[in-house]
């Protein structure tokens, strides 16, 4: 079971930099041939449930999420979302963080453990060097973008 952690600082203020990281629908930006269906009405909250579609016809991926811990920030504090991983391949939890950073920046803190059902456990060390690239990628271009 891979364990991964990313962290990014941002010139932005925390409800703008936890809007950008937690809106589900835009993070088909950062991932090449994935759809991400919400399954749950808005506004995300405990119990939200949505999935990542990644491939294409037979060979596509299920990854299927349910928020389980949903804090906004608010003023000066920080929030925090749960994620538990629920699908038949794809397994785990991830935890976003965003706090106060330096300089009226935000820091967010993205952590995962991902696990791929099937895949011998040999393959931890490649399974967390790919996450850490795809997931670096993808929180660097939902924090740049508006």
């Amino acid at each position: 079971m891979p364990t991964f952690s990313l962290t990014r600082t941002v010139p932005l203020p925390l409800d703008e930099a936890w809007r950008r990281i937690t809106e589900w629908p835009r993070h088909t930006i950062t991932v090449p041939l994935t759809g991400i269906r919400v399954l749950t009405p808005g506004p995300t909250r405990v119990g939200t449930r949505f999935t990542a579609r990644t491939g294409i016809g037979p060979l596509a991926v299920d990854d299927t999420m349910e928020v389980t811990v949903w804090r906004p920030p608010v003023g000066d504090e920080g929030g925090v979302c749960r994620l538990e991983k629920r699908g038949r391949v794809i397994r785990g939890w991830a935890r976003i963080e965003v706090v106060p950073g330096p300089g009226g920046r935000s820091r967010v803190v993205w952590q995962e453990e991902l696990r791929v059902r099937f895949l011998p456990r040999a393959f931890d060390g490649v399974v967390a060097r790919m996450a850490r690239v795809v997931f670096g990628r993808g929180m660097n271009r939902l924090l740049r973008r508006a």
